[in-house]
Parts: C-alpha cells; structure tokens; sequence
C-alpha cells in the first residue's frame, strides 16, 4: 500500500473562490496561479475555470510555457516580466503579457524588433519598495511605452504592502500616491489599472479607482481558500482547496512524566495515548508547528504534540478512545485552518501550500463526475 500522505485537491472550491473574488470586488480578475499554483497545480487549477477566467498571472516564463503546453490559451501575465531580452521572442510567440517593472526593461522592450505587439502592465512602486518604477519616472515610461509600435496596450498597476493588515492607513496612502501620479493620464482611452490582491479584495473597496472604469483585481492566496486577513471574517465565504490528509500507523502509551520525540520537547502532563502519524517536514508540514497545533483525527480535533520529524509527528489521542492505527488524520482544510497550523509555526499559509511535496496529490471535481 502507498504512504498515506494525501493532498485531496478541490477544484469546484477553487472555481468558487475565483467567483467570489469577481463578485466582492467588480471588474475583471487574473487568477495568480504562479508556484505551480502555490502548490495545487498550476494546470489543473487553471483548466478547472478556464471557461470563465479572465485570464491567469505567473511569476515567470518557464511557469506560463507550461500552461501553454497543457493546452492554455487564455490571456497569461508573467508579473516579473522579463529577465533578459532573449525572452521576448517566446513572449511574443506564446502571446503573453508581461509586467513593466523597470527602467532597463523600458529600455530593452523598446528597442527590440518584435514581430507582434505585445500587452504590458507597467507596475508603479508607490510604497511597497520592492520592485516598480518610482512615481517620477511612471509617467514619462508610460509616454514612452504608449506611443511605441511594440506595445499594444498598457494596464496600470501596483501592489500593496499592508493590506493584511487593516490598522494600517499605509494601503491607502499607496491608493494616494497611484491616484496622484496617474492622473495625468486619465485623457487617455480605454485606461485600465490593476491595485487590489486578495487582501485589498476582501477588505479595501476603496482601492477601486471609481474614476476609471476598467479595473482588473488579481486574487491569489483567497483562492485556495485561506484568508490573508486574520481579523477578517472572510474564512466563511472562502472554501478550503487543499485538505492534507495521513494516517495513524502506530499507536503507544506514555506514563506521566515521559517525553517524546527528537529533543524531548513535549513531557507528558498525565498518562497519554500518543498516535503516531506518516507525515513530517518531508512532505510539508511544518517542522517548525508547536505542541498545541490543532489536528483532526476521525473528524474530532486534537492537538500536535512533540517535535515535528522529516517523515511522522505525534497527535494526542487520550481523549479519543474510538481512534487508532488507520484512523483519519487532517493535518489542515475543512476542519482545521490552514491559517490556524500557520500560526502556530510562525509563517503563513501560502509556505504551507507551496511546500506540500511527496505527498500523493488527488483532484476532485463533482461537475466532471
């Protein structure tokens, strides 16, 4: 029998997700489906809602190639664009879109001979400080690029830093800083600007630029279900893409005072019934989660206990005397957050998906059955 390491993958969820964020926040919306679609797949999720996608982001060519190759034709954008002119040939080839984020890109873009005009989003730094042409030199680069033959058409855009968090006015300062730089632009015909992430979806409407009325949202992490806004109560709305599951494959009896596990780190508080469970950093789940961290065996929730090891951990099984060896075990999805396992290791959920690996991926669609 295979390791029962499990990633049950829920595409009606993901198209259910993707339906929200159009409906919550208007316009049109790029499904980020970049990092092989923070770990689900990148080709399933893409062909789950393609019919109804207003096209797809990537970080990178390699990345949009591939859904070429799977039969993707709807519109791509590589949101890191280029790295060197040499990708400009399969740009144009594929017919993707690409992000502007640099003065040398300007330069480069416009010098070469392409035989096709291409799309671009020219990115804006209006606080982030990451990538993005500072607001003095956007709009001349806009100037630049609109009346140049290789373009055919630009998207404003820029990215937010802050946006999980709502105490912070640094969201809407960015909003001022685009508003302000763009609007010598708003002459032009057909101006269309891209601000909101899942995030701003979710909780920033005003990020809409009401004055423009072409805007384009790009959902990412809220499409697998997790809400990147813990005050949030988005979690209802959302559903859970990835459910990790495993197996309980041994079982053993501790006396108080006992430890377990690499370092000793959890001691026993009371005689417990410690179910061992195959799955461990190995195959993505965090090293790093601490004794507490919820876990749901047979459906009832427990708790992790010990040090987390390359290929099992330990669950608390005291309190559930029905469990044992072949019981259900889920690590996170419908009955434990994503977020909640987060938490307790100190990163975020979009690590935990993206490091899923070894584990047996399965893609459930009812609408295909």
């Amino acid at each position: 029998m295979s390791r029962p390491a499990i990633a049950h993958i829920r595409l009606d969820a993901f198209r259910h997700n993707y339906r929200v964020a159009k409906q919550h926040y208007g316009g049109k919306a790029l499904a980020v489906i970049k990092a092989n679609a923070y770990g689900h797949g990148a080709v399933q999720c893409a062909k789950s809602i393609r019919s109804e996608a207003d096209g797809f982001a990537v970080a990178c060519l390699e990345e949009a190639l591939q859904l070429r190759e799977a039969g993707i034709t709807e519109p791509i954008l590589l949101l890191e664009g280029f790295f060197e002119a040499a990708e400009l040939a399969d740009i144009v080839a594929h017919d993707l879109w690409m992000v502007i984020h640099a003065e040398w890109q300007v330069e480069v873009l416009l010098a070469a001979k392409l035989k096709h005009a291409v799309h671009v989003w020219l990115k804006m730094d209006s606080g982030m400080h990451r990538v993005g042409l500072s607001p003095h030199e956007y709009g001349q680069a806009y100037t630049r690029l609109k009346a140049h033959q290789n373009v055919k058409n630009i998207v404003l855009m820029t990215h937010f830093a802050n946006a999980d968090n709502l105490a912070s006015a640094h969201t809407m300062q960015q909003v001022q800083v685009f508003q302000e730089t763009v609007q010598d632009l708003h002459h032009s015909a057909n101006l269309q600007t891209s601000l909101a992430n899942s995030a701003a979806i979710l909780a920033w409407p005003q990020t809409k630029i009401t004055a423009i009325e072409h805007h384009w949202s790009r959902p990412g992490i809220m499409l697998y279900g997790a809400n990147p806004i813990i005050q949030s109560t988005a979690d209802n709305i959302l559903q859970p893409v990835m459910q990790l599951n495993s197996r309980i494959i041994s079982t053993v009896k501790i006396k108080k005072g006992d430890a377990i596990g690499y370092g000793s780190i959890f001691t026993a508080e009371r005689d417990t019934t410690v179910g061992i469970v195959a799955c461990g950093y190995a195959d993505g789940y965090p090293r790093s989660a601490k004794t507490g961290t919820p876990v749901a065996v047979d459906g009832n929730i427990t708790r992790l206990i010990g040090r987390v090891s390359m290929d099992m951990l330990s669950v608390d099984l005291t309190d559930l005397p029905a469990t044992g060896v072949g019981s259900q075990v889920e690590l996170w999805g419908n009955h434990v957050s994503a977020n909640a396992v987060a938490s307790s290791a100190g990163t975020i959920a979009y690590e935990l998906f993206c490091n899923v690996k070894r584990a047996h991926f399965q893609y459930f669609d009812p609408s295909n059955i």
